[in-house]
């Protein structure tokens, strides 16, 4: 079945936008590294949200690895139909607002 042309993305191996950005923030308290993703079309309530987010990991010293994903085919994949959405190692834990900076550290406190 071809919904979302999700067959042909997978052949033709198409990377989003790419303006997604990836970066590491790592940090020496903690050994054990994060995968965050920012799902959104790269509006300001995203950028806010990945904003917050780099924020929260610095003030809780930890390593994560932050990706801002605006692809709509793989935001779909996660079944995200509102955006900004933060995922969490590959689980959706917010979706449809800007989390606050506290916010997104009490997240993170259940991954670490």
């Amino acid at each position: 079945m071809s919904i979302f042309n999700l067959k042909k993305e997978k052949s033709t191996e198409k990377k989003s936008t790419g303006e997604n950005v990836s970066e590491n923030i790592n940090k020496s308290n903690s050994t054990s590294c994060l995968s965050i993703k920012i799902l959104g079309s790269g509006c300001d309530k995203c950028d806010d949200l990945k904003n917050n987010t780099d924020e929260a990991i610095k003030e809780l010293n930890i390593n994560a690895t932050v990706e801002h994903v605006e692809d709509l085919v793989e935001i779909v994949k996660y079944g995200v139909m509102s955006s900004p959405a933060l995922v969490v190692n590959e689980k959706v834990v917010s979706l449809g607002r800007v989390l606050k900076k506290q916010e997104v550290e009490e997240i993170l406190k259940k991954y670490i």
